[in-house]
This record gives C-alpha cells, structure tokens and sequence, in this order.
C-alpha cells in the first residue's frame, strides 16, 4: 500500500503534476482506546512519578496535589492546539506538519532536525533506565548482578522486535504494561488511604499550604508539567487511527484528564501516608513498603512496565515523525522504508533507537543510570518543549490564514497564547543562568542545534524549492 502524492512542476502531459509513491502505514489499524491508551503509556505514570515526585514535594510540600492541578491545566492548553490542528490537518509528521504548514519549508525542516534530536535524546534516558531500574530489582530481591548495559540492549532489541510486528501488536502490548502499572499504582494508593484515613484531610489542597507560596508553586510547577511529557503521543499516530480528525483530539483531551486525575490521588496518597516525604528518593516505593514488602516488589515492577510500556509507545510515535519527513523529503529518503507484511517503518526506529544507544553507551557507560536519567532526559525535554511553545505560536496564523471561517478567538487565539506562557515558564526554569553542570550546559547545546537545523534548513530548501509543497502533503484520512 502507498500513498499518491502529487506535486507541481510535473510531466505537462499530466497537467504539470509529477506524481510520486510514497510509503505509508497501516491506515485504520488503531481505534480511540488504542492511541489514547498509547499516549498514556507513554506518559508513563509510574516512571515518571517514582523520579518527580520528591522534588515536587521537596519544593511545594503537602500542597504538592494543587502543584499537579496546574500543571494538568497547564498541559490541556498545548493540548488545546494539538487538537485543533489535529482536527484540520491530521498527520503522522504531528508538530512538523502544523508548523510547516504555518511558517513555511525553512521552519518545517529546522522543526523536523530539533524535535528528532529532542526525542531521540529524551528516549536515551528511558532507554538507560530500563537497564538500570532492572538490574536495581535484581540486585535487591535476587542479588543477581546483571550489567545494565546488557540488559538495556536486550529491551531495545524486544522493544524493536515488537514494533516491526505492526503498530497494532507493540501499542496494545505497550497498553498491557500501561495497565499494569496503573493496576498498582491505584492498589498501593487505596491502601495507603485506607490504612492512613485518620489522617485525611483537605488540607493538601489548600494554596496556603504550599511551602513557600509563588516560591513553591514557581520551583514545583516546571518539574509537574514534566509529569505529563508524551501527551502528544496519538498526533503521531493519526494516518494508522481511524476517524483521525475525531479520535486523535478526544485521546489528547481523554489523557491528560485521566492521567491527572491519576497523578493528584497517587500524590494525596503519598501526602496522607508519608510526611517525611522529602528525605526519600522514591515516596511512592516507600510508602509501598511501609504497608508491605510485596507491595514494594510490586511497585518496583510497576516501575519496570512503566519504563517497557513509554520506551514502545514512545519509539513508536516518534520515530514516525522521522519516518514521515524522510518520506517527505526532509530527511534523507531512504529512512522511509517500511516493512512489507506490516508496513511498519523498521529503518526509522533503527535511526531512532541506534542513535538513542548510542548516547547512553557514549555519554551514560560509567554513570550511574538513575543520575543519567535525570541528566539527559533534561536536555531532551528543552528541545521538545521549544517546539510545543512554537506550536503554540502557530495556531492562529494557521486557521487565519487557511480556515479563517473555522476561526475562534477562544480557542484559537487566547488558548494559545495561555499556552505559550504555560510552557514558556517551566523552559525557562530549564535554561535560566546559574545552574550546575551539566544542566548549565545544556541551553547552549541546545541553541547549538538550533543553529544548526536552521542552516540545514536554509541549505535543503535552497537546493530543492518544492519542500514546501511536500510538508504535510499526506494527509491522514486522504487516500
């Protein structure tokens, strides 16, 4: 199966229009529980709240819960604008396509090489950690000492295997792990609130008792909206979904309502259960085995299919976003090669998966992987979220310009400038002077690659004017 593009400047017996075949996905593989299930594994509540949660409660304290009400209102605003332009231009190229489409070849391209790195540094670290978080279980319930750099090797080579099968086999095995660790999470959770009633109050939802005031809000706000990366998650996966332009919206809106409610009762339940919240690395494990050790085990697992389920769902989508602007021609073109019996695009998740390796082998061998984690992941998260604040900035120009009788000033301008400051405040806090290495290097690396997207632009569209005709040229649901 292929996808007809048609572009200007063609054969004139064809009326000028040059068509070309371009690899496609499976189109219709996937329904609304499918990708938004998807786009929570890959938010990857256990993960992501095991390494968050004590700086938050360090920085906020009991009112740790509101912190995560306004992060939560924070990520619906940029998802606000992903479903939008979701709903006009459904596309596996997500925020290039929107941006492209918008501002034109040069920024679709400098997009396409900064959000790439981006994600491909931010898998590194979930990649690094899948070894690193095994190997820590083994160690403490088997005293079995597996290197985790072997072990990390043979989960990307199962996260691999898993994605060449077909999008929809990897996503519902992502969904199985996904409910895994959801499983636990609310059983520890109950049972922490339970066990704890007598200590129920109201009060962690009281702003009066956030530590510090604004202080507090400002230094927990940035590290909650971190909870919820990989929101974006079913954008990707728009050509494979059916009904695109409905589904995709409802699976953004879908999780992050779900995953908020989700992270502020895992972090009442930690409030209730466990004041001394600040001096451990992991709250949630705590308090698990605080009520008993095969709780403990089970949240360590918990961990585990947390980190399974976001390293496939999160490989999944967005390594397609390397697929789509190879086939597009902003990526060299022989990336986008998919596999026959799936059509799954094999070659962009060894691209994806051989760079990512390569990071943690390089740059992570020696350290330890939970400190990887934290590091890396950092520098991912600055690339990703430049590219959800220029999103942002892209919405109103684009229904201006291309559907101005679909225009709202609600939810096409106000929503997104909301957006902007939503997202610009926790990106500042990860690039502000005076910070420690390695974290005060990385605003210059990533304005480094920045740079040098941009120049990769400017030289690509210069030798091949026709780019822009071809960015967001396939469209979702159009054959």
């Amino acid at each position: 199966m292929s996808t007809r593009e048609e572009l200007p400047g063609g054969n004139p017996l064809e009326g000028g229009i040059k068509v070309v075949e371009a690899p496609s996905l499976q189109r219709g593989a996937l329904n609304l529980v499918d990708i938004a299930t998807s786009t929570m594994a890959n938010i990857a509540p256990a993960m992501s709240f095991f390494f968050s949660s004590a700086l938050i409660v360090s920085a906020a304290g009991i009112g740790s819960p509101l912190i995560i009400v306004a992060a939560a209102i924070a990520i619906a605003l940029l998802g606000n604008t992903l479903a939008e332009f979701s709903r006009a231009i459904p596309s596996t190229g997500s925020f290039i396509t929107f941006i492209g489409k918008t501002f034109g070849p040069v920024m679709a391209v400098s997009t396409t090489v900064v959000i790439s790195v981006g994600y491909i540094i931010a898998m590194s670290s979930v990649i690094d950690i899948s070894g690193g978080w095994t190997h820590l279980i083994l160690q403490t319930y088997l005293n079995i000492n597996i290197p985790w750099q072997i072990l990390t090797l043979i989960f990307v080579g199962l996260a691999f295997y898993l994605m060449v099968q077909g999008v929809s086999l990897s996503t519902r095995t992502a969904g199985i792990f996904f409910a895994l660790e959801m499983g636990v999470l609310i059983l520890v959770s109950v049972i922490a609130l339970i066990t704890h009633a007598g200590q129920i109050t109201l009060a962690p939802f009281n702003p009066a008792n956030i530590s510090g005031g604004l202080g507090g809000l400002g230094l927990g706000f940035p590290i909650a909206v971190y909870l919820f990366i990989g929101w974006e998650n079913s954008a990707a996966l728009a050509e494979e979904t059916n009904n695109p332009r409905h589904n995709v919206p409802r699976a953004i809106y879908a999780s992050i309502l779900l995953m908020a409610v989700s992270y502020i009762v895992f972090m009442y339940a930690t409030d209730v259960a466990f004041k001394s919240l600040g001096t451990a690395p992991v709250p949630f494990i705590a308090v698990a085995q605080d009520i008993s050790g095969i709780l403990a085990l089970l949240a360590y697992i918990a961990g585990f299919t947390s980190i399974m389920s976001a390293m496939i769902a999160g490989s999944n989508s967005q390594s397609r976003l390397i697929f789509n602007s190879a086939r597009e021609g902003l990526l060299p073109t022989w990336i986008a090669r998919v596999y026959p019996r799936t059509h799954a695009p094999w070659v962009s998740f060894l691209v994806f998966f051989g760079i990512s390796l390569a990071i943690v082998y390089i740059f992570g061998w020696t350290v330890d992987p939970i400190i990887f984690f934290g590091e890396i992941a950092t520098l991912g998260t600055i690339l990703v979220a430049l590219v959800y604040l220029v999103s942002n900035l892209a919405l109103p120009f684009y229904y201006r310009r291309f559907l101005p009788e679909q225009f709202s000033v609600v939810k096409h301008l106000i929503l997104p400038i909301l957006g902007v400051f939503a997202i610009g405040f926790p990106l500042w806090a990860l690039v502000q002077p005076g910070q420690t290495p390695p974290f005060s290097y990385y605003p210059w690396i990533a304005l480094v690659i920045v740079v040098l997207a941009l120049i990769y632009a400017v030289i690509l569209t210069l030798r091949d004017r026709t780019i822009g005709d071809r960015v967001g040229s396939i469209v979702a649901d159009r054959e």
